[in-house]
């Protein structure tokens, strides 16, 4: 990154994105992802990312790194917390490690802590988020629906939380629940 760049981050809701900054955004969140079937960002993962917040940071214009926050009650303990959920986070190829991301993800923590009981997240990359304060849940992961709940040990060892002023006590043994929604539970 040049000197002379100019670093804007924008806030938006979701319904306050064009229709070509949506399209801007789901074409760098599709490259950044990869083809890797597993990897894919898809229609499930943008819906996803609808009806929260998005933080976009452009550099001299340019759309360089993405996330979204959207509320979702997840239960530890079998206690609901409202939570702000980080979804749809990347930054563009070829610009990672200049800082991009870090400076997203500043954002997203402080809109959580000010906004949420708790931040939360599913990745596979937790040393980039454990560094801004993430913390790795250990308990037992598992997703509610109609037939109650049903174990995702898949997921387990990849669900991050943040804590918040307003996080209650939790363990981060204890078990952990979302709520069902088409793709990835969490």
């Amino acid at each position: 990154m040049s000197e002379t760049a100019r670093l804007r981050l924008r806030v938006m809701r979701t319904d306050e994105l064009t229709a070509d900054a949506i399209a801007t955004v789901r074409r760098l969140l599709v490259d950044a992802f990869g083809t890797d079937p597993d990897e894919a960002f898809t229609d499930d993962d943008w819906s996803h990312a609808e009806g929260g917040r998005h933080f976009v940071l452009d550099v001299d214009s340019e759309l360089r790194s993405h996330a979204a926050v959207v509320e979702r009650e997840l239960h530890v303990g079998g206690r609901p917390i409202r939570t702000g959920y980080v979804e749809a986070v990347a930054t563009a190829p070829g610009h990672e490690g200049h800082g991009y991301g870090s400076q997203v993800m500043a954002a997203v923590n402080a809109h959580i802590r000010a906004t949420y009981e708790l931040g939360a997240l599913g990745t596979g990359r937790h040393h980039f988020y454990e560094r801004l304060g993430w913390e790795r849940w250990r308990g037992h992961a598992f997703v509610r629906g109609a037939d109650g709940p049903e174990r995702t040990p898949d997921d387990e060892g990849y669900i991050l939380i943040l804590r918040t002023p307003a996080t209650p006590s939790i363990e981060l043994d204890d078990d952990i629940s979302c709520d069902r929604r088409p793709g990835d539970a969490w």
